[in-house]
């Protein structure tokens, strides 16, 4: 109702305006402007017959229309006028002009104008600032999708078939809901889609939308959050008004952590302020519509342990959905999607380098596929080969080259023992994925060199073994330093870092020092975040155990630092027979580095008095 009322307003409106338009242009059509000699002509010609005097014109109406022109005006000259009319046997009136339609225009029109220009400037500003327009402010900024405009189905999801299946069962329900419905079943009436940075959850949501072919109102938590305080529950209502009138259809919620934190975690005072307030309009609205209307509401977030209980209870979001970094099968598929994009080589093996990119996830895959067909267009070549993804990948990991840093003989030396000995000592030890290439051209910020890993496989579990011999990879490279220089360097400083961090895992986390007891010292890390937060509490413990915690740490470190150093002993020739070679070519890979490391002696082979040693 209110928008036909604002349409008929607007018809009135542009029908006065047309008849005004058309009385001006007929009133200037009938009228014809001439000189003051001409007008005086007239009058002795007898042309006119009857003459009006206004206040700067005189306005003469003919006896005999010409064509459409019935009168003629001309401007007032003389000031002893109406005597001269006088001589002239024709009627004469003064008539006073009413001008209150051109005064009151040229009072309203330039506020008007000014008024207008400022309306635009400012709501342009506002816009850029992210507060939009006075009469938009509580409107949704949901963007609708159809199924044409989503271009995308769960056929172009790849790596992720646990979630596909999931999500299958919302599709069908949105296709077809009385099936659902049949024996009393209800589908969940939110859908929460969990998992680390990149690994497809909005692609999901998407597909989603365009299997069912249903309309998909796609919005970010933080689009809700507004400058104003009530704009973002007011958002929340008209976001799920447009969706009910669209049912069935799918509202999609990026970024959930933005808008769903819980409450109170920040202590904010009073408990009222705009996001909690949001936040309590949207549960009020999940429980207000029915799920038999065909609504069906998506989120994804990676931080569900920030989000309120409250959202995760059932009758709201009654379904979480794990999407998490693909397996190796899941980017080979992954990597097939993105390799139609590009001209491949056909000897290009996508297994392999599935292979060399454990942990990496969707978004990372489809980097990779671009940095290696750029890598492949500045070399001019014809086709993307595994050389373009081998200098793709270790861009990614390690960096761009900065070969323009020049480092002196010493420091490449150093270098160079240091990458050896991570090389030796990874091949040295059993279970230890093989090393993929060792270079010591510097890379990224701060690494003068790398050595690359391959896993052979996919690992979720590690034993204390396993772990340590991790670490001994890691002080490899100071122990090469040490055994070639007898001094230390500051190059070793992120390898120290990570190989503490295992070592207090394995003591604090994983309960791996049995004279602690099987205890877990510090609290579980958040799963699906990358950067570990502080610890907030965790289990309380007395000086002696920390002294005791501290002692097992160092214990751990230094044995990993005597084995890792056994091992470069028994394999001196080795390793500067290596170094030398990797001195002189920058680069070794895999190949190069079997060819010099045939006559290695493993960690198993080493003489008793060796492993006591160690």
């Amino acid at each position: 109702m209110k928008k036909q009322a604002r349409w008929n307003l607007s018809y009135w409106m542009l029908a006065i305006a047309l008849f005004l338009l058309i009385q001006v242009w007929w009133q200037t059509r009938s009228v014809e402007s001439v000189p003051y000699s001409e007008f005086e002509q007239a009058l002795r010609d007898g042309r006119i017959a009857e003459v009006f005097i206004g206040d700067k014109t005189i306005t003469g109406r003919l006896k005999q229309p010409d064509g459409v022109k019935r009168s003629l005006v001309a401007t007032r000259v003389e000031p002893d006028l109406a005597q001269r009319l006088s001589e002239f046997d024709v009627p004469y009136s003064r008539v006073i002009e009413n001008t209150f339609l051109t005064d009151a225009l040229s009072w309203i029109i330039p506020p008007l104008v000014f008024f207008g220009i400022w309306f635009f400037l400012f709501r342009r500003f506002a816009e850029r600032q992210g507060m939009g327009g006075f009469m938009t402010v509580g409107k949704s900024r949901a963007k609708v999708y159809v199924e044409r405009n989503t271009g995308v189905t769960l056929e172009d999801v790849a790596g992720v078939d646990e979630a596909k299946e999931e999500l299958r069962e919302v599709v069908d329900f949105l296709k077809n809901p009385r099936e659902y419905g049949r024996l009393g079943a209800r589908i969940p009436k939110g859908v929460l889609l969990v998992g680390p940075p990149g690994t497809g959850k909005t692609l999901l949501a998407k597909a989603v939308a365009g299997e069912a072919g249903s309309p998909f109102f796609s919005i970010s938590g933080s689009d809700f959050i507004e400058m104003f305080v009530g704009v973002g529950a007011a958002r929340v209502r008209d976001l799920f008004e447009q969706a009910r009138e669209r049912a069935p259809a799918i509202i999609f919620i990026d970024e959930l952590d933005a808008l769903g934190r819980a409450r109170g975690a920040l202590g904010s005072i009073g408990g009222h302020d705009e996001r909690e307030q949001t936040l309590n309009q949207l549960l009020v609205e999940m429980d207000g519509f029915d799920s038999s209307a065909g609504i069906i509401i998506l989120a994804a977030t990676n931080r569900p342990e920030i989000l309120d209980p409250a959202l995760l209870r059932a009758g709201r979001f009654d379904r979480q959905v794990l999407v998490d970094r693909p397996d190796k099968a899941g980017r080979v598929a992954i990597l097939r999607v993105h390799a139609k994009k590009i001209r491949l080589d056909p000897e290009v093996d996508l297994e392999k380098i599935a292979g060399l990119t454990t942990g990496f996830s969707g978004a990372d895959l489809a980097n990779l596929v671009n940095e290696a067909a750029l890598s492949a267009t500045r070399r001019k070549g014809e086709t993307v080969t595994s050389s373009d993804f081998t200098a793709a990948i270790e861009r990614i990991i390690a960096g761009l080259e900065k070969r323009n840093r020049v480092l002196n003989e010493r420091e490449r030396e150093t270098v160079a023992y240091h990458e050896m000995g991570h090389a030796l000592v990874a091949l040295a030890l059993p279970g230890m994925d093989p090393v993929h290439k060792v270079s010591i051209i510097p890379r990224g910020i701060g690494a003068l060199g790398y050595t690359i890993q391959r896993p052979t496989e996919d690992r979720y579990l590690m034993t204390r073994a396993e772990l340590e011999s991790k670490i001994c990879v890691l002080l490899g490279g100071r122990a090469a330093e040490k055994l070639a220089f007898g001094e230390l360097s500051t190059g070793a400083a992120d390898d120290l870092a990570k190989a503490t961090d295992i070592a207090r895992d394995m003591v604090t986390r994983f309960g791996m020092d049995e004279e602690l007891g099987f205890i877990a010292y510090e609290p579980q890390r958040p799963r699906f975040l990358d950067a570990a937060l502080p610890a907030s509490g965790g289990c309380q413990m007395s000086e002696f155990t920390q002294r005791r915690i501290d002692e097992s740490i160092r214990a751990i470190v230094m044995t990993c630092f005597e084995r890792a150093m056994t091992i470069l002993e028994a394999n001196r020739p080795i390793l500067e027979a290596a170094t030398r070679e990797l001195l002189l070519k920058e680069t070794l890979d895999e190949t190069a580095i079997v060819a010099l490391t045939r006559q290695l002696t493993r960690y198993r082979d080493l003489s008793p008095s060796l492993i006591q040693k160690a």
